[in-house]
């Protein structure tokens, strides 16, 4: 089996409540105006079930999100999705991907590697030294 990456897939949502933040992990998220969407929007121009997160493998054993306009059933929404300022049905999800659901309603996608942090315990013996040449110099 191959190395699996790890990374963090985050959703920011800005709409009329605000801004939220999202760790994505599920294999299906419901977008919408509807009380029972797993990422809620709050707008009036937002469609009930205005969009669905579908996630799929990698061959490398990762994962990435798709975004697919309308529900689960392939009804679309109202409006449609604007994904980097174009109009279209589906998109793969990639690093700061934005997508507008409506006038003040978007969210930005960030796909974030967590290789970054220490891989071990920090050193508690790790210490900067000083020169000679760094220290002030005294008279006697």
């Amino acid at each position: 089996m191959a190395l699996q990456p790890n990374q963090n897939h985050i959703l920011i949502v800005e709409d009329d409540q605000g801004r939220k933040e999202f760790s994505l992990d599920a294999p299906v998220y419901s977008i919408g105006r509807d009380a029972r969407c797993d990422i809620r929007l709050f707008s009036q121009f937002v469609s009930r079930r205005h969009a669905t997160l579908v996630r799929l493998p990698r061959e490398d054993g990762s994962f990435y999100y798709r975004i697919i306009d309308g529900d689960y059933k392939g009804k679309p929404s109202a409006n449609g999705l604007l994904i980097n300022g174009r109009k279209i049905p589906a998109h793969d999800l990639k690093n700061e991907d934005e997508i507008v659901f409506g006038p003040q309603v978007r969210a930005i996608y960030y796909l974030l590697s967590r290789d970054t942090m220490p891989s071990g315990p920090l050193d508690e013996y790790d210490v900067t030294l000083i020169g000679p040449n760094m220290m002030p110099e005294f008279e006697d």
